[in-house]
């Protein structure tokens, strides 16, 4: 059989992706926590044997953009790779690129003796240790509060599991039946992925296994190039202010062959817990890229080739070692997305206004009041999209960077944390109306059962509001509000705040932002809007100059 026959080739690369979304199937069915099974906070790939991504399963596209850094760590590091093993990481300076709670656990692919690839994978997990339950604290200035730092380690040493690393682990948990059953699932997850890919090899053999991989590749390099052709050229540069008063810089330079992404001339490290790694920096250039590019097919190392990413060490962009990283994610949605409001005047058929931004990360805790055990639930929150020339903005959808993922069913919240779950609803807050406007954010509220519960979050986009494009109005901003005998504290960040009985958390997403002159929208849509319940009569009048 030919290496070069083309059926061959697409049988092969077909087959790599159901291998890897088989992979995220047997993860999400046999994992212990919700935020994994539920929330599907978690990501699968195959890389080749160089650690370059070949195909991309199901999941968060920021984690899968993480595996095959995590694989291309452990190749420098470990000269002794054998059938059989597995390693797991987790630290940002050791291959895990985002922070502690994400465990990446990756297992080489052997044929005849010879290394053909690797499977891997990503998830959160619910407590890693550290100073705080749920492993995250806005009051960290270094990763040692943080938890447990895995760099690069054997898990299973040629099919035999390391006991002793095993007990560390879990040992340094609050949860730690949680903790070891994801970690089996992530364990069967590449064992699954290992076999599958073993019997293409088999079948078809070692050297047309590896040309195939290396075809996809060459095409996903084709088609960003040609893609590439397709955007306007020169550089684009945007400073946008932050909540905190920092000033974020980028400058983007796209030629007919290279996307360049500066992002050197950005603020020191910060000395709390929301810097980010160089390789978390890069994960969220190739997001934004891939978009632009060829968004419907999988991602593999020659989608990304053109793409170039320029950072400097010591920057919030590129934290050094032992910075604190435990929110990472609000300072990646923010890199994400300044490169798309740089561009978006310039593209605005391919990128939207302003959505919420964050992933407004909520962990709620304490002891159980029925069990008496640890409970630390996890919570990315849904928002509202931006809107774009002829279409208002999706409501309550994930954030771009978050990606695939679902929010918990209240019922699986309540049975499994000593929460209620008292209303979901629609933001209705003013912002956001345009010509066509953005969609609703989230209105949730949780009242705490337990007399010694925690209140931890993160939130970006709350003072800085999400971006209208040609006129429109912004959006309204994320929050969270707490409710104690009447009284209501607002927050965008806040880290262990004591609850107790009867406490209400009260979720604020932002509606995105809108598209285009207000008093130009549809008087009829208008009216829709009035008549749902999501635009007050005296906005209609004021913003859109309809009498309802």
């Amino acid at each position: 059989m030919s290496q070069n026959d083309p059926i061959t080739l697409e049988i092969i690369q077909n087959s790599l992706q159901a291998a890897a979304d088989e992979m995220f199937a047997a993860m999400r069915k046999t994992a212990m926590s919700s935020i994994i099974y539920e929330v599907l906070d978690m990501g699968t790939g195959i890389t080749d044997a160089e650690g370059r991504i070949a195909s991309s399963g199901a999941g968060i596209p920021a984690f899968i953009g993480v595996l095959d850094k995590s694989v291309q760590f452990i190749l420098s590091k470990h000269e002794d790779i054998r059938p059989g093993d597995v390693f797991i990481t987790n630290d940002p300076w050791y291959g895990g690129v985002t922070h502690l709670n994400d465990l990446v656990l990756a297992m080489p692919v052997f044929v005849d003796g010879r290394l053909i690839a690797w499977t891997a994978n990503i998830a959160h997990n619910s407590d890693v240790g550290g100073m705080a339950p749920g492993s995250l604290s806005g009051e960290a200035t270094e990763i040692f509060q943080e938890g447990l730092r895995l760099p690069a380690v054997k898990l299973i040493r040629e099919g035999e599991t390391d006991q002793a690393v095993m007990d560390i682990i879990t040992c340094n948990s609050r949860m730690p039946d949680f903790l070891l059953g994801d970690v089996w699932a992530a364990i069967a997850s590449v064992r699954v992925g290992a076999r599958r890919l073993e019997g293409l090899a088999t079948k078809y053999g070692a050297d047309t296994f590896i040309r195939a991989m290396q075809s996809f590749m060459e095409f996903g390099e084709k088609t960003a190039l040609a893609e590439l052709a397709n955007l306007p050229k020169g550089t684009f540069e945007l400073d946008e202010e932050q909540d905190d008063g920092r000033i974020f810089n980028v400058k983007i330079t796209i030629t007919d062959t290279e996307f360049l992404v500066d992002l050197r001339d950005n603020p020191d490290q910060d000395v709390g817990p929301t810097n980010t790694s160089r390789d978390g920096t890069m994960v969220c250039a190739q997001m934004v890229f891939k978009a632009l590019t060829d968004p419907d097919s999988p991602a593999n190392d020659g989608s990304f080739r053109p793409l170039k990413v320029l950072t400097r060490e010591g920057s919030i962009f590129h934290a050094q070692e032992p910075a604190a990283i435990g929110f990472y994610f609000e300072t990646e949605v923010r890199v994400y997305d300044l490169i798309w409001r740089c561009l978006a005047p310039h593209i605005p058929e391919r990128l939207p206004a302003g959505h919420f931004s964050s992933i407004c990360g909520t962990f709620i805790g304490g002891i159980h009041p029925d069990t008496g055990r640890q409970y630390t639930i996890i919570e990315p929150q849904i928002g509202g999209w931006g809107a774009w020339e002829g279409r208002d903005g999706n409501p309550c959808i994930f954030s771009g960077f978050h990606g695939e993922t679902y929010n918990t069913p209240a019922e699986i919240s309540e049975a499994r944390n000593g929460l209620f779950v008292d209303r979901m609803a629609l933001n209705t807050e003013p912002g956001g109306e345009g010509q066509f406007s953005g969609g609703r954010g989230l209105v949730l509220e949780y009242r705490i059962r337990t007399q010694n519960g925690f209140l931890t979050a993160g939130y970006t986009r709350s003072r800085i509001k999400p971006w209208g494009l040609e006129g429109a109005e912004e959006g309204s901003g994320n929050y969270v509000e707490v409710i104690k005998n009447g009284e209501t504290e607002r927050y965008s960040f806040v880290s262990g705040l004591g609850l107790t009985t009867d406490d209400v958390i009260r979720v604020v997403t932002s509606c995105g932002a809108g598209y285009g002159d207000p008093k130009a929208r549809d008087p009829e849509a208008v009216k829709r809007d009035v008549k749902d319940g999501i635009l007050s009569a005296e906005r209609a009048r004021d913003i859109h100059g309809v009498e309802v």
